[in-house]
């Protein structure tokens, strides 16, 4: 087993009218993404790049749409869960990048709160408690072009470096 494992997540949801927009656990005044759970794009995107680098089913297999327990779940819990069970095959975090790609609404003053809610949700991956998990977000825009570029959806992409925790 190689020392260092990378881990590439992706989601996109459309917008709905109804429930508040939710990224990386933060709740924006805007209209929310339609989905089974809460749709946050980010703690999807993170979740299965962390999945991915550790070599376990993705997001979809493990909390399944048809399950009802798993309608309106918060992803941010799903990702706790996920950390939890990276963890437990003896990986631990280096590093989490994002990219979240939306038209609207602005995003850079919810940046601070996303990058916390993400690096809380990862702590079961920490090497030692107290010590933050080194994320990024980054968001863009569509500049008009697609989907995105179209106002109609978010979308984010994640990579996550995994390494072999000792021992």
């Amino acid at each position: 087993m190689s020392a260092l494992r990378v881990g590439l997540g992706f989601d996109v949801h459309r917008f709905a009218k109804g429930p508040p927009l939710v990224l990386a656990g933060v709740e924006i005044d805007a209209p929310g993404l339609l989905g089974h759970s809460d749709a946050d794009v980010i703690a999807h995107a993170v979740s299965d790049a962390l999945l991915g680098a550790a070599g376990l089913p993705d997001l979809g297999s493990m909390f399944p749409e048809s399950d009802d327990r798993y309608r309106d779940v918060s992803s941010i819990r799903l990702l706790r869960t996920v950390a939890s069970k990276v963890a437990a095959g003896g990986w631990r975090v280096a590093n989490v990048d994002v990219v979240v790609a939306a038209e609207r609404p602005p995003l850079a003053p919810y940046l601070g709160a996303m990058v916390t809610n993400l690096s809380r949700a990862l702590v079961a991956l920490l090497p030692e408690p107290g010590v933050q998990a080194p994320v990024a977000v980054k968001p863009k825009r569509g500049e008009g072009l697609g989907a995105i570029g179209r106002g109609e959806g978010i979308a984010a992409w994640a990579v996550a470096l995994l390494e072999a925790a000792p021992g």
